[in-house]
């Protein structure tokens, strides 16, 4: 029973219930420091988080959200509280620039101190208003954080205008709670899910190993980190457990002196993330929501240990009993709302850590449940409780030159070059590439991306903004596509020698490539065909090839169309690819659905050829040696023969040996004739091993033995050739 009295004071202490503290500094602290941090949050809207995000061109404008929303729930009081917004009375730009501002104001007023309860309501409405709306640009938890935050800082706060340090207003006991309360569940519930969520990295201790590298904007103090012993790793999460598990339970059991150690641990543990990740405002408002463990004595105490001058020490007033100053219904109106935001929270928390809810009489609240959730100020804190083991990053690529070269487009932040960290922006939050970061982890593919490179491929100068540059200035991209790539940190000793901080491994393709069509509408490669088509219309010269051999032969996505086949050989052999050149070639020589023309041949394959292809050459010879609809040309065909043999065609080698048998454009020589086609017997060709053996024994021993010496300078020579470059 002592130990229960015992606990029972400590919890009536921490709640601020035994009339032993005053709490205006650590109020005022509290409150201008979140003021700061709602100055920033409204600074970026306006800055570019709110119209190009969700403005009426914006990637996902609010305008249809609602419209969306309206038509689900016809009843708009049903509608607001699945989508409680401001929005809901215009969604056009000038009002969200218009709530942006108002937002601003209401931030810089509660850092001025002035009529603070009124603009903690203001910033928790408006800021509620863009957090509802945004969506996937919203998923993380520093918003809900700031919410929450605001939403019970209202009844801790002073009344009254110009408040100055409160004395005349007093936070009540029931309010010192909540805020407290609200502490403790981010802390504890951080820590209780990291043992309980089953994420192997916080049970075998490499938690540290992922964090540095798969935080959204790893900075150089991240990669640094990274690089420290396994056993300071393991260090950093004892920390981690220190600060979310033993130290809220010392806050609220421990009394003053273990609110200090609690703090100073949760204090010193945020700092650390601050300085080694970039998670926007978030480690910074948990630092500001520590204020709240302290009380005026414990500054006084502090001040007086570190001998602090005089004039600078809190003076604290003297504990006494809170008088209320609003009027009963008021109070007892307060006092409602705040066990009601309680009694839900206790709710989430009990789902946090897995405990039946059935019998509990909040499981009362439940149907309540996802009306307050919408309005995401009553949350389940469960920060970090998994860890990806891999960095992935999905990256946009555009072409304007049908896809033979791509550029890629720079995030502001990101890391993308393997010299590239990110540059320190906390307290800020890079909301855009932050969203985009989570989104290439899931699974099924976000549509976020298909939405922005929509966007990019249209070149909306406001979602341009979010990149560092534009790679398309010369002309715009017409397709672009999404790989998607592993990144890992180097060790030390390659940085140092490189300067690189990455080694970057492709990972596959995010989704299939978007591109403009003929019309100006955006479409997805839907199959190969798809893809075959978009790059040869760009100019793709092998893309153009491949299209032009399936109009050549049908199949079962595409008809025969020989018309079709010869217009895209044509321009893919235009721009000089020899492959292109001879199929054009020989459909002009067989005159497969176009008017025979052996000239266009000979044209086709001389270029072809000239280029040293193997096949056109060859041909090329057969069509001089034959004059088949061209004048006969011995003397041609024995030079593309030979070219062609001399890469070691068998039936080049054999054709080149009867003419030298024969002296047919070319002087008679027996000796080189028979080494040609010993040659091409050995290479398998029958024609050759027909006509070697009938020459054999007529040619007599010495020619014979000739030949075979012959032939194996010229087997050496061509295999010389085929190796060098």
């Amino acid at each position: 029973m002592h130990v229960l009295r015992g606990a029972w004071r400590r919890l009536m202490e921490f709640s601020g219930a035994d009339g032993s503290a005053t709490y205006l500094w650590p109020r005022w602290l509290m409150l201008r420091a979140a003021g700061i941090i709602y100055v920033i949050i409204f600074a970026e809207i306006i800055g570019g988080g709110g119209d190009p995000l969700i403005g009426p061109r914006g990637l996902t404008p609010v305008g249809d959200f609602l419209a969306g929303i309206a038509q689900a729930f016809p009843n708009p009081v049903i509608a607001f509280l699945h989508a409680p917004s401001l929005f809901w009375i215009s969604g056009s730009s000038g009002m969200i620039q218009a709530l942006g501002w108002c937002g601003l104001v209401a931030a810089a007023a509660l850092v001025l101190n002035l009529w603070p309860r009124g603009a903690l309501f203001a910033c928790w409405v408006i800021f509620l208003s863009f957090v509802t709306t945004w969506r996937a640009f919203s998923e993380t938890q520093p918003d809900r954080v700031m919410l929450e935050l605001a939403l019970v800082a209202i009844a801790f706060a002073p009344a009254g205008l110009r408040p100055g340090l409160g004395a005349s207003s007093p936070p009540l006991p029931v309010a010192v709670f909540m805020v407290r309360w609200m502490l403790f569940r981010l802390m504890f519930e951080a820590g209780l899910m990291k043992l309980l969520g089953g994420d192997p990295h916080w049970h075998n201790f490499t938690a540290m190993d992922a964090m540095y590298v798969t935080t959204p904007f790893p900075m150089f103090l991240s990669y640094l980190d990274h690089q420290l012993p396994f056993a300071y790793h393991v260090f950093e999460i004892i920390l981690t457990f220190i600060a979310e598990l033993p130290g809220p339970l010392l806050a609220v059991f421990g009394g003053r002196r273990g609110r200090w150690f609690a703090f100073v641990v949760w204090t010193v543990f945020q700092a650390g993330i601050e300085l080694t990740n970039n998670f926007g405002w978030l480690n910074a408002a948990a630092i500001v929501l520590g204020l709240v463990l302290l009380d005026d004595q414990m500054f006084a105490t502090a001040a007086e240990k570190l001998r602090w001058p005089a004039r600078w020490r809190p003076a604290p007033a003297a504990p006494a009993p809170v008088v209320p100053t609003c009027t009963p219904w008021r109070l007892q109106a307060l006092r409602a709302a705040l066990w009601t935001y309680f009694g839900l929270s206790l709710l989430f928390f009990a789902l946090v850590c897995g405990l039946p809810t059935e019998g509990f009489p909040f499981a009362l609240a439940r149907p309540f449940k996802a009306a307050f959730w919408s309005f995401r100020s009553i949350n389940s804190f469960t920060l970090f409780a998994g860890t990806p083991s891999n960095r992935y990053a999905v990256e946009f690529e555009g072409s304007n030159d049908g896809g033979r070269t791509w550029r890629l487009y720079p995030f502001r932040y990101q890391p993308q070059r393997l010299d590239q960290l990110c540059p320190v922006i906390a307290p800020g939050y890079a909301r855009f590439e932050a969203a985009l970061q989570i989104a290439g982890y899931s699974d099924p593919p976000s549509p976020l991306f298909g939405i922005v490179a929509e966007h990019l491929l249209r070149r909306d100068p406001a979602i341009m903004r979010f990149f560092r540059s534009d790679p398309f200035a010369d002309r715009p991209a017409m397709m672009i596509r999404l790989p998607v790539y592993r990144m890992s940190f180097t060790d030390f000793a390659t940085y140092r020698k490189t300067g690189q901080f990455w080694r970057k491994e492709p990972g596959g393709v995010y989704q299939p490539v978007m591109y403009l069509d003929e019309q100006g509408g955006i479409k997805e490669v839907g199959s190969e065909l798809d893809e075959v088509r978009l790059l040869a219309g760009g100019g793709d010269a092998q893309a153009q090839n491949h299209l032009a051999y399936l109009y050549a032969h049908g199949g079962d996505d595409i008809a025969k169309d020989p018309a079709a086949a010869v217009q895209w050989y044509r321009r893919a052999a235009e721009q000089g690819l020899a492959t292109a050149q001879f199929n054009l070639a020989v459909i002009y020589a067989e005159g497969d659905g176009v008017p025979k023309d052996s000239a266009a041949a000979v044209k086709w394959y001389r270029l072809a050829a000239e280029q040293g292809m193997v096949d056109a050459q060859y041909n090329l010879g057969v069509i001089y040696a034959g004059g088949d609809g061209v004048p006969r040309q011995p003397g041609e065909a024995v030079r593309w023969f030979r070219r062609a043999a001399e890469q070691g065609d068998a039936g080049a080698e054999s054709s080149l040996g009867a003419m030298y048998v024969s002296g047919t454009g070319v002087a008679k020589d027996p000796v080189e004739g028979l080494a040609w086609l010993t040659l091409a017997a050995e290479a398998g060709d029958r024609d050759a091993l027909t006509a070697r053996a009938a020459l054999e024994p007529s040619a007599g021993t010495g020619v014979t033995l000739a030949a075979r010496n012959r032939a194996r300078v010229l087997a050496g020579e061509i295999a010389a050739r085929k190796k060098s470059p």
